[in-house]
């Protein structure tokens, strides 16, 4: 497998400009004007079986062993200690079909340098104000429950790319499980996630789960953290189920299928660390 900086990603022409532009369009048309996509109980079986396999597979990171994933590549470590953020699919390339759907699997890693595990989880788990650290993905976000390290979070989320957008409130059951005094891990699970029609409007309303345009039907995330080299590695997987792409436009829509998971793990990593530095700087004397 291979991996790419997140600076790799921009366009070099005006070519993949036009093609973004038209891909965004059709799959806007195809997703906003077509009935209601239904999740089957197929696609959720076929995504329980994917997790299990992704779960068995970090089995060994969970119990200290090769604990961030880019363990045993150097390269990759200088790289993040240099400022990038590093992105790699987390099998194949990152795109796997199931009956009725989609999943995407993506990982990534960034280092927050002058901190320390302490801060970093600190800022983390503060879920109330994801709305300020995440902005504008994250609307708002709330903590519903907290026993000891495990937290139920409710959060509206909104994914665009161009003119395609999408509001969806999520509840996720989120646990973290300390390891050692340097290394902390942490699973996301999305218990339930619905689309929002006309939200902010007063007609607002959520659609029937699994009754929606299929843009996120489930999302399960991994993070990993370090503290090492004076400040703290962070790494995530992120694996989400979406409907699936119509024959027809799987071509010209692949190159953007492609693009979205690992722009939306850079994101998220970059968020990380942009907050937890302004952190650092807001608490200085």
């Amino acid at each position: 497998m291979s991996w790419t900086q997140s600076q790799n990603w921009r366009p070099s022409s005006a070519k993949p400009l036009r093609r973004a532009f038209l891909v965004a369009v059709m799959l806007c048309v195809c997703t906003s004007t077509a009935a209601a996509v239904e999740l089957k109980p197929e696609t959720i079986q076929a995504f329980d079986r994917y997790i299990a396999a992704v779960e068995a597979r970090l089995e060994p990171c969970w119990r200290g062993r090769h604990f961030l994933w880019f363990a045993g590549s150097p390269g990759v470590r200088e790289q993040l200690r240099a400022g990038a953020i590093v992105t790699q699919a987390g099998q194949g390339n990152g795109i796997v079909a199931v009956k009725d759907g989609m999943i995407q699997d993506q990982m990534g890693a960034v280092f927050i340098p002058d901190t320390n595990l302490k801060r970093v989880l600190a800022l983390v788990q503060d879920y109330n104000r994801d709305s300020v650290y995440y902005k504008p993905d994250v609307i708002h976000a709330r903590i519903e429950s907290r026993t000891g390290d495990r937290f139920l979070v409710r959060a509206r989320v909104i994914k665009a790319k161009l003119f395609l957008s999408d509001v969806l409130d999520i509840d996720n059951d989120i646990q973290f499980f300390p390891l050692d005094a340097r290394r902390v891990y942490s699973r996301s699970i999305s218990r339930r996630v619905a689309e929002v029609s006309r939200p902010g409007k007063p007609h607002e309303h959520e659609l029937p789960v699994g009754r929606d345009r299929g843009l996120l039907w489930r999302i399960n995330g991994y993070w990993f953290f370090e503290e090492a080299d004076g400040g703290v590695y962070v790494t995530c997987e992120s694996v989400t189920l979406t409907r699936d792409v119509p024959f027809l436009m799987s071509t010209l829509l692949s190159p953007l299928i492609h693009e979205l998971p690992a722009e939306a793990v850079r994101t998220s990593l970059d968020e990380t660390r942009r907050a937890v530095m302004s952190a650092a700087r807001d608490s200085e004397p």
